[in-house]
Formats: C-alpha cells, structure tokens, sequence
C-alpha cells in the first residue's frame, strides 16, 4: 500500500507554504490581531489560491479536491497560526453539498469558493458543553417562510461573516438552516479570543432563515467532524514549527559554556515532544481518511484523533514553554502565541475530556487486555 503523498499534493503543500513564508509572517498576524484578528485581504488572498473552494464541486466552480489536499493544506497554515476561518468554508461547503436543497447549492456554493461569501457555522451555546443535540435556538415556519431565534457564541468572525449556518429546534428535532446577514442577526458583541482569533456573540431574534434540512444533528455531525479533521492537521503543522523553534533555541541557549541542547535531560524531553507530534500526526492521518467513512464510523474516529490531539497538543506547549524559560510566556515571542494557539485548538470542538467520553461510550465488550 502507498502511502506517499501524490506529485499534486506535494505541488499544493509546496504552494501553500510559500505563501505562508511570504505574506504570513509572525509580524503580519500580530498586526492582524492588533487590527481585530481577521483580514479580510488574508481571506482574498486565501480564495485566490482556491482555498476556500477546495471542497467544492468543480459543477459550482471549487476545486473539488478531497480530505488528504485539505489536511496538506491545513498542516501548512498551522505553521503560520492562520487566524482566518479557512475551515468554516470547508465545513460550510461540505454541509450544503450533503444536505441542502439544489437551489440553495446554486445560491452559495460559487459565492463560498470565490471567497465572496464567508458561511461560518454557528453552533456553540452556552451549557451545551459540546454535545451536539443540546440547543435552545428555535425555529418556525409558516407558509414555507422560516425564521429562527436564539442566542449562538463563539462564532467565528461573526461580525464578518456574511450568513450563518444554525442547528435550531422544530417540532422537537434538530433542523439545519442558513441564516443571512440582516437587521435581525446581531453581531454587535465581538472579541479576541485567547489565541487573538475574533469571535462574536450572534442574536438571533426571529431572522429570517432557509432551511438546509430538518436532519439537522447528521448535518451538524458532518460540519462538526469536517471541523475536526481540519483541526487536527493544523495542529500538527503548528506542532511541528513549535518544536522546531524549541530546538534551534536548545542549540544556541547556553549555559555552563555549552547550549542546553547538550544536557541529555533537556534531550529526553525534546524527544518526548517529537513523539508526541508523530502520535498527533497519525491520528489526523487517520481522522483524515475516516472523513468519508459511514457517520458512526466517522464521527468516532473523529473523537479518537481528537483526544489523541489534544494530548499532543498540550504536551509540546508545554514543554516548548517549559524549555525557553521567561521568554516562552512574553507576548514578543513566538512561542507564547504558539502555546495559546494550541490550547485553543484543544477545547475547539470538543475537549479532551468530552472526547474521552465519546470514545469510552462506544467502547465494546471486547476492548481492553481482558476481553
């Protein structure tokens, strides 16, 4: 079996990390966040590489490419700490094309690969604690005209975003629809979050509304899943530049005369980080390749690669803080940025500890050294 990585990809990952090296510099994303954490012109500029078009079907103007290109893609902006919502467009595009009807495909899907129009999934309330059928946001319908009302947090870029897609209760079952930007979608309350991407609180008050599907949980698990694998190869690419910049400092930090690199203790610890990076990078491999298997199957593959990456995450933060001393936490240096990045990315979609609870739900009877 090849598991290699196809000419193409390579050519995309190549492309991609151009890119980062030359227009996302650790100096542009801090004067991105001083500026409120999201670059409409990064966004562009992502679009015309064909980005945000990546899953969309080549009949809808994307580029109809598949889950390996999407994770090549995301390891490379994982080094660059992207704080454009890159993702939201590939959940977005893969939620329309899996259950909206053929009109709204045609409305959306060329405006999301252009990069015309950003869609963000607005799913996150408060006391949900990740689990997906938990909502409180409502729907109506009458006549065929839908609105919806409710309160979402956490929405990426919401006060950017341009519609919103929002699992809400009808005649008690979850139902999926497509909220556009109007007066009656309020973004007004936006901020940082702790890795310096922006967020919103979004209010919805009877806004008018198209509904996707009323299988709104198998569309918000699909959405929610897209997000995790994306999730995870970003982590690793970050991974892999946190390490690297640990080491290159292990080898010119001296002390006693000779660089820190030398003492065989702070050499085990940096070996304990790179196995943890190769644990996370299998798991995004394998998350990766579950995207399109059956829901169940997907999903808690999505919950094992998701556990396993949030260990690795908080291990090589950690230690790569631990190993630079004073430095690692001051806002000056990368590294700091990097370690709030990766604890972001562990409690986006699920912690550790809800994963762990999914993946030990789903145990069977054979599992463990005593079956």
């Amino acid at each position: 079996m090849d598991f290699d990585f196809s000419d193409e990809q390579e050519q995309l990952r190549d492309a991609v990390r151009k890119w980062v090296d030359k227009a996302y510099s650790f100096d542009e994303r801090k004067a991105i966040v001083a500026n409120g954490g999201f670059s409409a012109s990064i966004y562009q500029a992502l679009a015309e590489l064909g980005l945000t078009g990546l899953y969309v079907q080549d009949a809808y103007g994307g580029m109809a490419m598949g889950p390996v290109e999407g994770m090549v893609v995301m390891e490379e902006l994982g080094r660059g700490m992207l704080l454009e919502p890159l993702a939201h467009a590939w959940i977005s595009s893969a939620v329309l094309q899996g259950f909206a009807p053929e009109a709204l495909k045609q409305q959306w899907l060329s405006r999301i690969a252009s990069g015309e129009a950003l869609v963000v999934l607005a799913q996150q309330e408060r006391g949900a604690r990740y689990h997906l059928e938990k909502c409180h946001a409502t729907a109506s319908e009458n006549n065929g005209v839908w609105h919806v009302s409710g309160h979402k947090s956490l929405v990426a870029v919401g006060d950017h975003a341009h519609a919103f897609l929002v699992p809400a209760m009808y005649q008690g079952q979850l139902a999926m629809l497509l909220v556009a930007r109007s007066d009656a979608t309020d973004t007004s309350r936006s901020y940082h979050a702790q890795d310096g991407s922006r967020m919103s609180e979004l209010l919805l008050n009877n806004a008018p509304a198209e509904l996707l599907t009323l299988q709104g949980l198998a569309a918000l698990q699909l959405g929610v899943d897209v997000g995790i694998a994306a999730l995870c190869a970003e982590s690793v690419g970050l991974m892999e530049k946190t390490l690297a910049i640990t080491a290159e400092y292990m080898n010119t930090r001296k002390q006693f005369g000779v660089p820190i690199a030398a003492f065989q203790a702070l050499q085990h610890r940096a070996a304990d980080m790179k196995m943890q990076l190769e644990l996370g990078r299998s798991m995004s491999y394998y998350a990766t390749l579950k995207l399109n298997a059956p829901a169940d199957e997907r999903s808690l593959a999505m919950s094992r690669a998701k556990l396993q990456m949030g260990r690795s995450t908080r291990h090589v933060g950690q230690e790569a803080v631990q190993l630079h001393g004073g430095i690692g936490v001051t806002d000056e240096y990368i590294v700091s940025h990097c370690f709030k990045r990766l604890t972001q990315m562990e409690m986006t979609f699920g912690d550790s500890l809800h994963h762990l609870g999914q993946v030990s739900a789903h145990m069977q009877e054979t599992a463990g050294v005593f079956a």
